[in-house]
This record gives structure tokens, sequence and C-alpha cells, in this order.
């Protein structure tokens, strides 16, 4: 049952040629949305046998760990490639009437499905040197979908978008070769006794640094964010609600795996460092996102305020803040992506995203209204929706760990988003709009409309069942924390001479 590891791989890379192939008539973005589909059955397969055997490997290749290439699924892995899986199925579909034939043609779909195979790339590789080739696989194709279109914004974002991603490359590449020099390996199981006999401890921080950096860009933490609201309100909506939802987050994983793994020498250091990246980040990112008058700008700077939370559990270090980081990671990438779908479709029956220029749409579109409400209060934490559980965890750990202050701003932020999400309310929602016009969703066609609102529902519907049913949740992230803190059975497992091959892989 090994090739389950590779599925989530394979699945989106098929997509992708049958969709490039068929990219001039409306086969291709059916078999996109065939493939996302199938990209979520894969992983929900992988996640059963992840929670039934534990962690799980396969080595590609003939060429046994820690030489090999090595894909290799904890709890952590499956469940952030079973979110991938639902989100990339949702915004597949919700593409559907929300792409222009004119980027079909250019290859989107194709794009699409090569992102959602460099982000589960990401999730399931075994290897430090993998991860930064999933992460080129990652920049290429969202490259492409960020300045499909070419207009002036769209340019211009995307080429801060470039530069800060190539920027964190280099440190990426520079923080590898270091580490290779002292351990002589890049396997991350193999790292994880590695680093404990290297002499050199200060060179090790410096390392440890370095990927700090590299994966903070990649996360959007404090101080290198500012490419994030700069561009992901450029793209189409789509495009906008994939990235919005999982790609910082592939930076938060990166972050968490080997702030748990590899550099645990000094958690001292490291962790409190971490702790005041996560302080910084929460208040810079919600601040950010009280100046701004745009739907979307509003949701970028949101991901970056958000982004903290996520931080704040890995630096915290303790079991509890680390399941609060893993319900947090759910949490969010299901609410922000459809925060950023609620955004599209009001800017299609109102004509704008700027507040200014939208209003009256409790009125006229009430359903939608509805529909924003609950991604909106759960991002604010209101009880008893997904956000409030995931807040919850992470001030109780912080209060019992003795981080008062930490907790106090985590409150803090949660209030300011509060006032964030209610000026989106007031001028979108609440107030009449300043045209005169009533922007209903029946000036959608049916089909489009139901395109558009079916994922919408859907994510704000998985919202509510996290909200209201948080034990099984909580129980799980619980166990991958406990994973995480000790993770000696993903070492051994990796490590195993009897972890199958690629060769027996696809027997």
């Amino acid at each position: 049952m090994s090739w389950i590891l590779a599925a989530p791989l394979i699945i989106p890379f098929a997509t992708a040629v049958l969709a490039f192939l068929f990219r001039h008539g409306p086969e291709g973005r059916w078999l996109s949305v065939l493939g996302a589909a199938g990209l979520l059955i894969s992983s929900i397969i992988l996640m059963a046998n992840v929670w039934g055997q534990g962690v799980i490997a396969a080595q590609m290749g003939e060429w046994p760990a820690p030489f090999g290439i090595t894909l290799v699924a904890d709890l952590l892995s499956a469940v952030m490639v079973v979110i991938t899986g639902i989100t990339g199925l949702a915004i597949a579909i919700y593409a559907l009437a929300d792409v222009e034939e004119r980027k079909e043609h250019l290859g989107y779909h194709a794009l699409y499905q090569v992102l959602l195979a460099g982000v589960c790339g990401a999730f399931l590789t075994g290897d430090l040197f993998n991860l930064y080739v999933w992460f080129e696989v990652m920049l290429i194709s969202s490259f492409g979908l960020l300045v499909m279109g070419g207009n002036r914004q769209q340019l211009d974002g995307g080429i801060k978008y470039v530069t800060l991603n190539l920027v964190s490359t280099v440190m990426f590449l520079t923080g590898i070769g270091l580490l290779y020099g002292m351990t002589g390996t890049l396997n991350m199981a193999d790292l994880h006794g590695a680093v404990q006999e290297v002499e050199n401890e200060g060179l090790l921080i410096t390392v440890s640094m370095m990927f700090m950096v590299a994966f903070g860009v990649k996360a959007a933490v404090f101080p290198l964010f500012f490419w994030l609201p700069a561009s992901y309100h450029t793209p189409t909506v789509s495009v906008s609600a994939i990235f919005a939802g999982l790609l910082t987050k592939v930076g938060v994983y990166s972050l968490i795996r080997t702030f748990t793994l590899i550099f645990t020498t000094d958690v001292a250091y490291t962790h409190t460092i971490l702790l005041w990246i996560a302080g910084l980040t929460m208040v810079t990112g919600v601040l950010g996102a009280a100046a701004m008058n745009d739907f979307r700008r509003i949701l970028s700077f949101h991901i970056v305020s958000q982004i903290g939370y996520m931080i704040l559990g890995l630096a915290l270090f303790t079991p509890l803040a680390l399941a609060g980081a893993v319900f947090y990671l759910v949490h969010h990438i299901i609410v922000k992506a459809n925060l950023f779908l609620v955004a599209g479709v009001t800017r299609r029956i109102a004509g704008s995203t700027e507040l200014s220029q939208i209003g009256g749409l409790y009125k006229t579109a009430p359903l939608l209204a509805f529909l924003f409400l609950i991604p909106a209060f759960s991002l604010a934490g209101f009880p008893p929706l997904s956000g409030f559980w995931a807040k919850f965890i992470l001030v109780k750990a912080a209060l019992e760990g003795g981080g008062y202050v930490i907790a106090g701003v985590a409150l803090v932020v949660g209030l300011l988003t509060i006032y964030s999400m209610t000026k989106i309310w007031g001028n979108a929602f609440w107030k009449p709009h300043p045209a005169g016009v009533s922007p209903k969703l029946s000036i959608l066609p049916a089909k489009d409309r139901a395109a558009l609102l079916v994922p919408i529902a859907v994510l704000a519907t998985l919202t509510c069942i996290i909200g209201l049913f948080p034990e099984p949740f909580v129980l799980f992230a619980e166990r991958a924390a406990e994973q995480l803190l000790n993770p000696q059975a993903y070492v051994d497992i990796v490590l195993s001479p009897a972890s199958p091959t690629s060769e027996e892989v696809f027997q």
C-alpha cells in the first residue's frame, strides 16, 4: 500500500499534462476538477493509513535512506495533504466560473495542478534537497499563475513575489550546503541524530537562523512579509484563494518540521527568537489589515497576522502549543481560502473589492452575507467556530507556560481582527451601495452561481463542523503534536532497511 505516498504527486502531475493538452476546450477545466477530486481521495486514503499504522515511508529509486529520495508521511504531513485536496477541489470547482477562457488557453489548469503537486511534494518529502526542489516547483507555477493576464499591477506584484522568494531560495540553498558540510546528510530523519554530533554549535545555530529566514520568507513572518500584501490581491480570485490558503502554510510547515526534528539543540535560543517573531507578526499583520480599505488587501494582511498564531505554537514548544499550531493550520487554510472566494463573488456582483465603492450586500444578497459571516466570525475567534478553539488552545498553552504577555498580545490581536472584519461588514454588506445599485446574486448565470457558491458553502460547513464538534480534531492535533515532539518513530521508519523501494511501491 506504499503507493499511496506517491499518488498525491502522480495524480496532479498527470492531470496537469492532460489539462494542458486539452486547454483549448472545456475538457481541460473538467479534467482539473477530476484531478483535484482524485487528489482528495488519495489523500484521505493516505490519512487513514497513517492514522491506523503510524508513520509510513518509502524510498524512491533503489537507494535506501539516507542516500535516496524518501517520501514520508506522519500525521502532520497527512493532514496537510488532505487539506490541500479539500482546498484544491473547492477552488477547482470555483474556477469553472471564475477563470476566463483566455487564461485557460494559456494553461491555467495545468499550472494549477503543478502547484498542487508542488505543495503535496513539500509536505511528503523526507529530505531537505527535495524540499528545495518542491519549493521551486511551487515558485515557478505560482509565478506563472500570478502574472497570467499580464496587467501592470500583476507584473508589479509578481516581481516583488519572485524577488523575495529567490532571496529565500539562495538563503535556503546556502543553509543546505553548510548543513551538508557539517553532517554529510540531507535526509531529515538522519539529520535528527547527525546534528547532535556537530561540535561547532555556533555554526549550527547560524545555519538554523538561515533556515528560519528562508522559511520565514515563505511563511510571510515579520519583517519578511511585505511581498504578500503587495501581490495576493492582484491575480484571479481562484489564484488568490489557493495562495492564501496553502502557500504560506508550506513555509509554516517547513518551520515546524525543521525546528522540531533538526534544530532542537538550543531550543532556549532559537524558539525565543520564534516567539518574538510570532508576536511581531501578529501585531504588524493586524495593524496593516486595520489600515486597508480593500477587501482582498485586508484579507492579505490577515494572513500575515494569523501566521503569527501558528508560529506562536511552534515557539512555545509544548505538546498543547504544537497541537494548537496544527489545529490552527487546518482551520486557517479552510477559512482564509473561503474568505477570498467570498471576496471574488462580491466583486462579480458589486463591481469592486474597494470598500468605498461597494455596499448593500446584506439587503440584496443575504445568502452571500451569511456565507461571509461564518468564516469571518471564525477568523476573528467567535465561539463556537473553529477559530475560537484554535485561539483558545494557543492562549491556554501560553498561559500554562507563563507567557502572559504573548497571551495578551494574542487576545488583543483577536480584538483588532474583529475590528477589521466589522469594517468589511459595515462597508460591503451593511451600508447602501454608493452608486445606488442593487448587487444581486441573480445577475449571475445559474451555472456560474452554483460553481461559485457551492465551494463557499462546503468550506463554511466544514468550519462549522470543526467548531461544533472539536473533540476529534483536538485529539488528532494532540497526536500529531506528540509525533512531532517524539520523532523517534519517524526516524526509525525512514531509516529502516525495510522501507519499501519505488520498485516495490509500484508493484
